[in-house]
């Protein structure tokens, strides 16, 4: 146990049917200050972990806590300091007014500056009523709301679904001014490259358990991801991927500074070929 973890989940079993459990002695601590990223392939169980983190599902066996306290109890004071943007939603038939109105009084650190401010940054108007947005601008309505609620765990499952190319610009801007020493996000993608120049550490679930944890620092200390243009040799690089004028490369970094390493290539490499992989980025 690190004292002051945000999340701490400990040997968590579930599944949504006992033949084929989702996670199997899963071990995950998050801490303050984070911007933590949650990768895996479609089924992995991203949207369940965060839900698990929410309190609105229930471990089979294991632990899930968050600012030490069970998550599934929904402890009023924990619910005041969770906030998750799930994928899907609906929103109620409102005005923004009303919704904050009626929906702040949860949150008691609420800062309705903060939330003008994340609207003008995300450009969803703040006026009108919900139900007259498109998806993407409920989508950055809700994000808006998360961030100004104040809670010191929010949960993003999937945030750039939906949104183009400026608002995803505009949402790492957002996140990253957003995040303090008491707060942290744990945010669920596959679209790996939309988020991955914000992600600090990351995580990557495989078949019901994390498969890596990771510092960005740290990797880029081990591992350092080049462009080619010739073919490399087999077991010459670590890990390689044709991309157009060449071959994307990962492989040790021998020198002593940290590189950065592309993110969506480290992701391929770890899920294809975790026996080679790991245990250079575990060392």
């Amino acid at each position: 146990h690190r004292e002051g973890d945000v999340v701490e989940i400990n040997g968590l079993e579930f599944g949504y049917s006992r033949k084929k459990p989702l996670f199997r002695g899963l071990d995950l601590r998050i801490a303050p200050g984070a911007m933590c990223g949650l990768l895996g392939k479609n089924g992995a169980g991203k949207t369940s972990l965060l839900r698990i983190m929410a309190g609105l599902l229930f471990p089979r066996a294991g632990s899930s806590r968050v600012l030490g306290l069970e998550s599934g109890r929904r402890h009023p004071s924990t619910m005041a300091d969770v906030f998750l943007v799930p994928e899907e939603f609906a929103l109620p038939e409102l005005s923004v007014k009303d919704y904050v109105d009626t929906r702040a009084v949860f949150y008691p650190r609420f800062d309705r500056a903060a939330l003008d401010r994340a609207l003008d940054e995300l450009e969803v108007p703040g006026g009108g009523r919900l139900n007259s947005y498109s998806y993407g601008q409920r989508k950055k309505f809700l994000i808006a709301f998360a961030v100004a609620a104040g809670s010191r765990l929010v949960l993003l499952d999937e945030p750039t679904n939906g949104l183009d190319i400026p608002s995803k610009s505009r949402l790492r801007k957002l996140l990253i001014g957003s995040v303090s020493e008491e707060r942290c996000f744990v945010i669920s993608t596959h679209q790996v490259r939309d988020l991955a120049s914000i992600l600090d550490p990351v995580v990557i679930l495989d078949n019901g358990k994390v498969l890596l944890d990771i510092d960005l620092e740290t990797l880029g200390r081990r591992v350092t991801g080049t462009t080619v243009a010739e073919e490399p040799t087999e077991g010459s690089v670590l890990w390689y991927e044709r991309v157009p004028g060449g071959y994307h490369v990962l492989e040790k970094n021998n020198g002593t500074a940290s590189r950065e390493v592309d993110m969506e290539l480290l992701f391929n490499a770890v899920t294809q070929q975790p026996q080679r992989i790991l245990p250079l980025l575990e060392a």
